[in-house]
């Protein structure tokens, strides 16, 4: 693995690396043993999206692993004011080990992944957020035990959650349900991806999604970037809620998941938020040992 683009890249032996790793690195913070794997290296973390856990986690993990991390804001950089990716790639190449960026375009990552010459991690686009769904999926199997025989269900807005989320769960076993409304479904790509497994099922019903579910997740009906769109969302998206209906039609153990921030009383209830804040929770944590065992497999020599 050179990059960390989107989960469609990734092989099932890949992801169960990162997690077998970031369990251990996991393991080792909480015991007060050091692991300066990346120490002497630099990380450029280029935002041009907003964030609190994407740059809290990848900053303070860089410092774990004994390396450092450079917060380059869009205003800060030439690629800000027009510079092509493609230079500010080959430019940073030759000062830095690697670059997370949190950005729109899935093609600005893919492009400082061809013309730069260090690994690339997508910290989020609009298509993917691999180094979420790592996380939810090391919390699924921190809490189940295993992914055999579990099945996830996804009920809201097929966002770059819900792209990552079917790919990461399809590859590494589990049955995956998805409920959106017309319109709003996965990127053709994930969907051409997904019908082939027959563990795969979408429906605009969340309860027919949400039967028998071991896990139940969600995201924000609008998106960043998607603020003029809010009560146009609001409408279609009455109904994908989950809460004490759709936990009733899961089983009774069901774990429930959000990538944060949560819109409580959209998305999600309050009362059903509130009683699986461990879980939600645990994943927000896990988002820092995920990432340092991404940037341990792709930057450590």
């Amino acid at each position: 693995m050179k990059h960390l683009l989107k989960m469609l890249d990734m092989s099932q032996e890949e992801i169960i690396d990162i997690l077998n790793l970031a369990d251990q690195l996991k393991y080792e913070l909480k015991h007060g043993i050091p692991h300066p794997m990346l120490k002497g290296k630099s990380l450029g973390m280029i935002f041009q999206k907003a964030s609190t856990r994407t740059r809290v986690s990848f900053e303070t993990g860089m410092y774990q692993l004994g390396g450092h991390a450079l917060f380059l804001s869009a205003d800060d950089l030439q690629i800000g004011r027009g510079e092509p990716v493609e230079d500010t790639a080959r430019v940073l190449s030759r000062y830095i080990d690697g670059i997370m960026i949190r950005t729109f375009a899935q093609k600005e990552v893919e492009d400082l992944a061809e013309y730069g010459s260090i690994p690339i991690i997508n910290g989020l686009t609009d298509l993917s957020h691999p180094c979420q769904v790592l996380a939810d999926l090391m919390t699924i199997r921190e809490f189940k035990g295993s992914f055999d025989g579990l099945k996830m269900c996804y009920i809201g807005d097929g966002n770059n959650m819900a792209n990552s989320l079917i790919v990461g769960g399809l590859k590494v076993g589990m049955q995956v349900s998805v409920a959106c409304p017309e319109g709003y479904r996965p990127d053709p790509m994930v969907m051409d991806f997904a019908q082939k497994d027959p563990g795969f099922s979408i429906t605009d019903v969340p309860l027919e999604a949400a039967k028998d579910a071991d896990i139940l997740l969600t995201d924000v009906w609008a998106s960043m970037g998607q603020e003029g769109e809010i009560a146009k969302r609001r409408i279609a998206f009455a109904g994908y809620q989950i809460n004490d209906e759709i936990m009733a039609a899961a089983k009774p153990d069901a774990m429930v998941m959000h990538c944060l921030p949560a819109h409580r009383e959209e998305e999600i209830t309050a009362k059903v938020f509130e009683e699986h804040a461990k879980e939600i929770f645990e994943e927000a944590e896990n988002r820092l040992h995920a990432q340092k065992a991404v940037m341990v497999r792709l930057m450590a020599d």
